[in-house]
């Protein structure tokens, strides 16, 4: 084992998501700035590239978390482990770890869509 428990993982999302939300909140009430923010530049420092980093790596944590729970549950198909409740516990992390990328991406769609509808 690497030493994070999978819970540690969707807890670990979870706060990045928080973070982000709370970074888009902020920016969307100070809105852009003159200069590189009304151009679409960086704005406080932020590294270009950090969301779309965050986002790849929440979901790279999603699907490895369930390439986990399917090969546990074939371990235990297979007849290699007993221990189903360990199977069910990568099952439902997988599971909300999935239904928490799939709320930003919901969000994160409904963001863009109001953006594209204000009138300019």
């Amino acid at each position: 084992m690497t030493g994070i428990s999978p819970t540690d993982s969707v807890m670990a999302i979870r706060n990045a998501i928080l973070q982000k939300n709370a970074a888009l909140r902020d920016i969307a009430q100070t809105g852009p700035t003159t200069g590189a923010g009304a151009t679409g530049g960086v704005q406080d420092g932020a590294k270009p590239g950090a969301f779309t980093e965050a986002l790849n790596s929440a979901l790279q944590t999603v699907s490895g978390l369930q390439n986990q729970a399917g090969e546990a549950a074939a371990a235990f198909e297979r007849g290699e482990t007993t221990d189903i409740a360990g199977v069910m516990l990568a099952k439902q992390q997988a599971s909300v770890s999935f239904e928490a990328t799939l709320q930003v991406r919901n969000k994160l769609l409904s963001a863009y869509k109001d953006i594209m509808s204000m009138p300019v």
